[in-house]
């Protein structure tokens, strides 16, 4: 099977030795996205509810430079500092998501790279 990088200048361009996305197949894998405004490359400023948007935003935009979008997630992992920001997390994918929802896990972290207060990364899976 043969992989195909997905890059887009609408989302932040790799800080590291990474793609944005790789799509194996009919399955994307979407690198995690923090706060990052794509056109400057600086953390986005507001409060963690902007910082969310953000990385919603980010996200929307690898998946559909891979021929999708966000109901095409099937796993989505969502890193916090503060975990009491999860009711805001909840509150805020429910504008980007329909039901059926993704399979998802939140998890608790010490730092994200650039002082984030979030990073999410997916698994997506498109119509064959």
């Amino acid at each position: 099977m043969t992989r195909e990088i997905i890059a887009t200048d609408k989302a932040p361009q790799a800080i590291g030795t990474y793609s944005q996305a790789v799509k194996v197949g009919n399955t994307v894998y979407l690198s995690g996205q923090i706060p990052l405004i794509p056109e400057t490359m600086e953390m986005v400023d507001g409060d963690m509810e902007a910082q969310i948007v953000r990385v919603f935003d980010n996200l929307t935009a690898v998946a559909q430079a891979a021929g999708g979008d966000l109901n095409d997630i099937a796993k989505l992992n969502i890193f916090l500092t503060d975990l009491s920001h999860f009711p805001l997390v909840n509150e805020v994918m429910a504008r980007y998501f329909s039901q059926p929802y993704p399979a998802r896990a939140a998890i608790g972290v010490a730092s994200l790279p650039k002082d984030a207060g979030v990073e999410m990364d997916a698994v997506m899976e498109l119509a064959s």
